[in-house]
């Protein structure tokens, strides 16, 4: 009997039918547990009022109302503001560099794309340290000493809004270019070599074959690392927290998760930080539908 049930339950997950739902059956209760319900939980706590296990109001949408504060656009800006200044560095200058690794006349290329990509093994808290006191605002700090050779007063970096931006996206650029060159060698390695040495024989210069072979292939990967770099600019809480813990003088460092942070574990307020939550999720998906949009993603590809 005992052999019949195993051969019953061995042909019943063998089946073409059942097998490939058992597979994906992990998958899908992990996404079920770990995803599908903390969302649902938050919005319904973005509509309470909470003030601990077992007292719980329903307020409806005042935890939005109240997004209607200085703070909270401050810190949207300040988000905002960061996410387009590392698109603007991670998107070229990776694209440059892996070109030039790419290059088979480039020497020690094994060398730089370790050295390029390590960063980002590097704990972003050890490196924020790092940071923090290479920005710091003594004369002998690393920045400030790097500057007053070219005849610069010392200034006190992480105080000043143009300033701690800049501070915020140098750790970024530093943390991730290596990982945006893997991602642009990957897509220079699935160019066909022919495109090249047919345009070459056609007489197009490095520019020429740059501009009409090289970007155009690697639109898809440029797509990819442009929605990306929205949610990680827009997600980030890390180097701002390295940089200035919880607390930003005028909030010149306090991003939208910042801001969540401060209010769900600081001020014990998880509704209104639920809130908070469900409006980033929301601010994201519409930038990267209009990224999307912009970019050409939905254009159906005309034979």
């Amino acid at each position: 009997m005992s052999k019949m049930k195993k051969t019953l339950v061995s042909s019943f997950f063998s089946s073409p039918k059942i097998a490939p739902y058992v597979f994906v059956a992990p998958f899908i209760l992990f996404f079920l547990v770990c995803y599908v319900y903390p969302f649902i939980k938050t919005i319904e706590m973005s509509m309470e009022q909470i003030f601990g296990f077992n007292d719980v109001t329903f307020i409806g949408f005042d935890n939005y109302r109240r997004l209607n504060n200085v703070h909270f656009f401050n810190a949207l800006k300040t988000t905002t503001a960061y996410t387009f200044w590392t698109i603007m560095v991670l998107i070229p200058l990776p694209i440059i560099l892996a070109v030039l690794l790419n290059n088979p006349a480039t020497k020690g290329k094994s060398f730089f794309k370790s050295a390029l990509f390590m960063p980002a093994l590097t704990s972003v808290i050890v490196a924020g340290i790092f940071f923090r006191y290479s920005f710091g605002e003594q004369a002998t700090t690393l920045v400030n000493a790097i500057t007053g050779l070219f005849g610069m007063e010392p200034r006190i970096w992480l105080q000043e809004r143009g300033s701690a931006m800049f501070a915020l996206v140098v750790l970024c650029t530093w943390r991730w270019l290596g990982v945006n060159i893997v991602y642009f060698l990957s897509g220079l390695q699935a160019i066909p070599q022919e495109l090249y040495e047919a345009a070459a024989i056609d007489g197009a210069n490095a520019w020429d074959r740059f501009f009409q072979i090289t970007l155009p292939h690697l639109k898809p990967v440029i797509i990819y690392v442009v929605t990306i770099s929205i949610h990680g600019g827009y997600s980030m809480f890390a180097e701002s927290f390295a940089y200035w813990q919880t607390h930003t003088p005028g909030d010149i460092g306090m991003t939208i998760v910042s801001y969540l942070y401060q209010m769900g574990f600081n001020d014990f307020d998880m509704g209104f930080a639920s809130a908070i939550g469900v409006t980033l999720l929301f601010i994201v998906m519409v930038v990267n539908l209009i990224q999307l949009t912009v970019m050409g993603f939905f254009k159906k590809e005309v034979n």
